[in-house]
């Protein structure tokens, strides 16, 4: 299992950016797939998911400002990033998750930094 982001770099306030998550060596249509973002010495939370029958859910805090979206003929999942805002920095990390059969497979992060 692979899982490869990618699209993270420095913006400035109120900037966008679109991060890619490309997945490998499991079946990608099957699985729900979330962003999560841990931001200096925070914890890993969730900031988007989207599951296997397209259903969507976001925290308040990014809720009208990021989109989740897939693509299962490229097995690539995005998150497009608007009105970004400092405490949206940090590492951001995909995640493939099948609840039923206890599977979740973890990517490396790719880092955002929102300054001026």
């Amino acid at each position: 299992v692979q899982l490869q982001a990618s699209g993270g770099g420095l913006v400035q306030p109120g900037g966008s950016l679109r991060l890619s998550c490309a997945a490998s060596g499991f079946t990608f249509s099957s699985y729900a797939m979330g962003w999560y973002r841990q931001a200096p010495g925070k914890q890993r939370e969730l900031v988007a998911r989207i599951r296997s029958d397209g259903s969507r859910n976001y925290p308040d805090s990014v809720k009208g400002r990021f989109t989740i979206s897939r693509d299962n003929a490229k097995n690539t999942v995005y998150l497009q990033m608007n009105g970004l805002k400092a405490e949206d920095t940090g590492v951001y990390y995909c995640r493939a998750e099948r609840i039923i059969t206890n599977q979740f497979y973890w990517g490396r992060g790719t880092l955002v930094t929102v300054s001026s």
